[in-house]
């Protein structure tokens, strides 16, 4: 088998004159409707969702926003609230986007002629399920509540839902999140029947966690008094004495969701729930711009409480209940499966049986991909690089210096003040974001002053500082594996590495004949991976030795920086490979039935049999940590930048 260059293909799609005319009706559909006033469910921006089937150029822009540090709500509506621009002003800003080939993904190992297609046309072309530890693919086909043995008589009724008004719910939730200084909250009994009370008193102990209640007498009047048990302690653990013995501690369910991110849809249910995200936990964070389905364990909410969430929250649904022992860790999952339609396809019938053949059979090149590296003018890779060079002017420069490319204007003035002050107070003023990574270095900075950024940019969340140096380990390993292909091809050589157990291991003249390319990996480098023997490991020293960097010496002085490396297979070859062309003639309507079409009894629209536009719809299963994008690519033999879509996509917005 031989390496095939990469060639860029035109993403184009036919301008439909129905487009402009029907735009409302081209959004989809709501899951539920909107809340109305007086609901049991209180109304919240979260749970609003984005208007879904916007053109790629208006997702892509969503893509932008979302790769940002997650914020508070009130952050995220002031980004909304900003201005989209027109199409041609946001391709012209995304000149300054990357390319795959500035990240080194410039191979495919396939020999088709590629094709052009319309990835995401519609979040819901993008389906993502989650495969579990057991091997299981999650779904959701059950909304039922499970039964205890025994019965609870904690678990509150319907009633506790709606007994109490939105003015009783906001001044309890200030009291609860302690916003104020009242100890605390009087509410007068309408009806003074002890069934009333005790509805009462259920209601504020299972919807605010952490207030407790007493009954009491005023002026001739019966109040129900809510007040601060334990402080601000119990607002995250949720009460002991209401949980039955033979439960297990926390709820397992699955949560589909639309067009949200993980951590949105987590801030979302805790935020309803009146709990902190802290108490969930799963297995994997999902894509935004897709339709995806997953598990998630909560530590001591009833599978009732959650169920209702499902009349409240637009654009999720939840079910699937059960009670067990255990949280969810991060990584258990065995990996993904994915339901892809490209939309509009110009390929033949005989190129694409080609390129599916070869994803089955040879699969893909693991790269990292375009998500890992950010989407504006200044590459995370770049920032990461400086970070392991010690070089912390630079990271501070690269942060927050003023950029070309798409930028929310308020991090254009905030920019702009820095280059001309330097003074981390005054561009602070300019940003009404405050958690985004510019706003954290810039307190950090006014913490700890200029002479210790170490400190300040420590004020940045872990995860996201590392962030930036895992970025930049992907992109030396995407480099290196483009010319170990370019080299060596497509077959196992003398000098690669393949793994034995959890040990790399070079492969020798008397042995290259038991591996093939499946078993090769490549280091991300590090202070505890070997390398190649052959020209590529020469490579890697010599790409980490013009960044200024010694790859025999990859600890930091600082421990959170130090390096210590991985190995990653060359060559994924997914699983549970399916694929079906379809014609269509409206690009509105949907071509597969989502788990919710299907507990909803909604059937699959008629399709011509010769339609105007021809779809491929896919089915694989990928291992944890790659990238269905990349998959996607070998297929189409397209760039999936963000920059390359916009660009090509801007005519037909016009």
């Amino acid at each position: 088998m031989e390496a095939v260059e990469m060639k860029s293909v035109s993403l184009k799609r036919p301008h439909s004159e129905d487009d402009e005319g029907n735009a409302e009706e081209i959004k989809r559909q709501k899951i539920s409707p909107q809340p109305k006033a007086g609901n049991d469910c209180e109304q919240s921006t979260e749970a609003a969702a984005e208007q879904p089937d916007k053109t790629l150029l208006e997702d892509t822009r969503n893509e932008i926003i979302s790769s940002e540090i997650n914020e508070d709500q009130e952050d995220e509506e002031l980004e909304d609230s900003d201005e989209d621009g027109d199409p041609e002003s946001f391709a012209d800003m995304m000149k300054h986007g990357l390319t795959e080939s500035d990240v080194g993904i410039t191979k495919f190992v396939s020999s088709h002629k590629g094709f052009s297609g319309i990835l995401k046309e519609r979040y819901s072309d993008f389906v993502v399920h989650e495969i579990g530890k057991d091997g299981r693919v999650s779904h959701l086909d059950d909304f039922s509540v499970p039964v205890d043995d025994e019965v609870n008589s904690e678990d509150p009724p319907e009633e506790t839902f709606t007994v109490l008004s939105e003015e009783d719910k906001q001044r309890l939730e200030e009291l609860q999140l302690l916003k104020n200084k009242e100890t605390s909250v009087a509410i007068e009994v309408m009806e003074d029947t002890k069934e009333k009370r005790t509805v009462i008193h259920q209601a504020v102990k299972s919807l605010f966690p952490g207030l407790e209640t007493k009954t009491e007498d005023r002026d001739g009047k019966r109040y129900i008094i809510a007040y601060h048990a334990a402080g601000k302690k119990a607002l995250a653990n949720p009460r002991k004495h209401s949980w039955p013995k033979s439960r297990g501690s926390y709820c397992h369910f699955i949560l589909y969701k639309e067009n949200k991110d993980t951590m949105d849809a987590i801030n979302v249910l805790s935020k309803f729930l009146r709990v902190k995200p802290n108490i969930f936990s799963y297995m994997g964070t999902k894509d935004k711009r897709a339709i995806t389905v997953q598990e998630i364990a909560v530590l001591r909410i009833t599978a009732q409480r959650l169920a209702h969430l499902n009349k409240c929250l637009m654009n999720f649904k939840l079910g699937n209940f059960s009670y067990k022992n255990h949280p969810l860790k991060l990584g258990e999952l065995q990996g993904n499966h994915f339901t892809v339609v490209l939309r509009n396809i110009t390929g033949t019938d005989e190129q694409i049986e080609q390129a599916m053949h070869s994803l089955r059979e040879i699969g893909f090149i693991n790269y990292y991909g375009m998500q890992r590296f950010g989407t504006t003018a200044v590459p995370t890779y770049q920032i990461g690089r400086a970070i392991l060079q010690n070089n912390w002017e630079e990271v501070m420069d690269l942060i927050l210096k003023p950029r070309p490319g798409a930028e929310k204007g308020y991090l254009v003035k905030c920019r702009e003040e820095w280059a001309k002050t330097k003074d981390p107070a005054a561009a602070l003023k300019k940003l009404p974001v405050k958690r985004c990574v510019e706003g954290q270095l810039l307190r950090g900075l006014l913490k700890y002053g200029m002479k210790n950024i170490i400190s300040a940019f420590g004020i940045i969340p872990r995860n996201n500082r590392l962030m930036y140096i895992h970025s930049y380990q992907s992109y030396v390993w995407n480099n290196m594996v483009s010319k170990r292909i370019e080299e060596y091809g497509l077959r196992a050589v003398p000098g690669d590495l393949v793994l034995k157990g959890a040990t790399a291991v070079h492969v020798t003249e008397g042995d290259v004949d038991n591996y093939t390319i499946h078993d090769v990996v490549m280091p991300l480098p590090g202070f505890d991976v070997i390398y190649p023997k052959h020209t590529i490991g020469d490579a890697y020293k010599a790409m980490l030795a013009a960044d200024s960097l010694d790859i025999s010496n990859m600890r930091h002085k600082i421990r959170d920086y130090s390096l210590s490396g991985a190995y990653r297979k060359v060559i994924i070859r997914p699983q549970n490979v399916s694929w079906e062309v379809v014609a269509y003639d409206d690009p509105r309507i949907p071509l597969f039935v989502t788990d919710l079409d299907k507990l909803e009894g909604k059937p699959l629209p008629a399709l011509p049999t010769d339609g105007k536009f021809r779809a491929l719809k896919m089915e694989f299963s990928l291992p944890p940590s790659t990238y269905a994008t990349m998959a996607i690519r070998e297929v189409l033999k397209m760039d999936t930048s963000i920059k390359n879509q916009t660009q090509l996509n801007t005519t037909w917005l016009r």
